[in-house]
């Protein structure tokens, strides 16, 4: 079961890599064979077998012999670990389909918001309505706390990056992010939102300071948030009770 878990992640792996170079790019995602993104030849089918292809070539086309991005068998193995993770955590069932479908939209995510600095909003609203019809199927939150972690997600990132605005007078907050972050509430709850905040926020800092002092980026520099909401919505995924039981020690 790991292995087919791990397999079929690849799999699906192959199909997200399909997804962020064509959606940025306003490419019908589901028409037509895959094709070199160097000289625009079909590319066979049994050159696309997940990792295995990638190491066959030693990381070249074999239609004109240029680099491969690193990004194909990375998104390919990301995807079969999460996979495989997520079974060891939750097993086979609907807690499983409904995060492996959460844990395939925030990968997607991170590297479209890492290459290009946008979240589409056909991931993020999408991500909203799924994550409230999953309150449903996995009951880990009701479908109250779904709705209002929409509204407080959305809500909390919206009026930061408004007085972010009004007092930097530059853009703090992007409305992807604010819309990412509704989608996580939709996920796990209001009393998510904090937490998530919180984590990626520090984790965000700690990277761009990280940045600052190597000497690559400056205070003004715009770096991608959406990957540190996602990481953070994973650790949350995986560690909830004990957050949970960290930031809200007080029974109600």
């Amino acid at each position: 079961m790991i292995f087919l878990a791990f397999f079929f992640g690849c799999l699906l792996g192959s199909f997200f890599n399909v997804v962020i170079f064509r959606l940025p790019e306003d490419k019908p995602i589901a028409k037509g064979r895959s094709l070199c993104r160097h000289c625009g030849k079909t590319v066979p089918a049994y050159l696309n077998i997940p990792l295995l292809s990638y190491a066959i070539l030693g990381g070249k086309t074999r239609c004109c012999g240029k680099g491969l991005s690193l990004q194909y068998p990375l998104v390919e193995a990301s995807a079969g670990i999460l996979f495989v993770a997520l079974f060891l955590k939750f097993g086979m069932g609907p807690q499983f389909a409904s995060y492996a479908t959460l844990g395939s939209f925030l990968l997607i995510i991170s590297v479209i918001d890492y290459h290009h600095q946008i979240i589409p909003d056909e991931l993020s609203l999408s991500g909203i309505v799924l994550g409230f019809l999953a309150s449903f199927a996995t009951g880990d939150v009701s479908w109250q706390s779904s709705l209002l972690g929409v509204l407080a997600g959305g809500g909390v990132f919206f009026c930061v990056a408004y007085l972010y605005e009004k007092v930097a007078k530059q853009e703090g907050l992007g409305g992807g992010d604010i819309k990412l972050l509704a989608m996580l509430g939709a996920w796990f709850g209001a009393e998510s939102v904090l937490i998530l905040v919180i984590l990626s926020t520090l984790s965000g800092s700690i990277v761009g300071l990280g940045l600052m002092l190597a000497g690559k980026a400056n205070s003004k520099a715009a770096i991608p948030f959406g990957p540190f909401l996602a990481g953070a919505a994973l650790v949350y995924l995986f560690f909830r009770e004990p957050l949970l039981a960290y930031f809200y020690p007080f029974e109600p």
